[in-house]
């Protein structure tokens, strides 16, 4: 379906950075270059802001979200507020075959490539899933699907920020600190997974500010 395509194209290039934070995106000229009707082009604009990807501003039409953008920062502090304790009751509650599958997640995610040159300057699709795995995997030992449906939706919804994040943060060692999440986890040791994950959390989103995250 041909709306479906310009949604997609739209929402890539988005996520891929080929839109700077703050842009306008114009229909006339996505139009234009998607080949397509102006009303195509507004169905994906409005599906991309329903995304988070986009705003609608009145009267100024459409724009991708800007760095500053307060709700990076209120998505970051729910963060920070529910999954340590999602980590936590995963930790009292999961069993050795959750351990087997934190391991595993993270196995996949400490050999997939972070940035692909064909992909962008942005976090490659194939690193974010792997990314987005094994956090969820490490928080499905809850055994809670309210809670992990809450997750789900705030990840979505962060999406586009964390890849900003490791853009203008490039010397992070994420390597390292999901390391340190998953040895925690599996030594079951919830005061240093919980601060761990924390402090994850909180890097992600000074990344966009500007500010320091050490010694948090």
């Amino acid at each position: 379906m041909l709306s479906e395509q310009v949604y997609a194209h739209l929402r890539d290039s988005i996520m891929r950075g080929d839109h700077a934070p703050g842009a306008a995106l114009k229909p006339q000229d996505l139009a234009r270059e998607q080949g397509v009707s102006l009303a195509v082009v507004r169905e994906a604009l409005v599906r991309v802001v329903g995304d988070g990807l986009a705003d609608r501003l009145p009267n100024r039409g459409f724009a991708v979200p800007a760095f500053s953008d307060r709700r990076w920062q209120e998505i970051a502090e729910a963060r920070r507020t529910i999954e340590p304790v999602l980590l936590r009751l995963s930790i009292e509650r999961g069993d050795v075959d959750w351990e087997a599958r934190v391991r595993a997640a993270h196995h996949r995610l400490a050999r997939t490539p972070v940035f692909v040159p064909e992909e962008g300057e942005y976090l490659s699709d194939a690193w974010s899933e792997a990314h987005r795995v094994f956090h969820r995997t490490l928080l499905e030992g809850c055994g809670n699907p309210v809670l992990l449906e809450t997750f789900d939706r705030m990840w979505t919804a962060s999406e586009l920020a964390r890849r900003w994040s490791a853009h203008r943060d490039p010397d992070r060692d994420g390597v390292e600190e999901h390391r340190r999440l998953e040895e925690a986890a599996l030594a079951r040791d919830a005061d240093a997974a919980a601060e761990a994950l924390t402090r994850h959390l909180t890097l992600t989103a000074a990344a966009l500010t500007g500010e320091s995250a050490k010694g948090t």
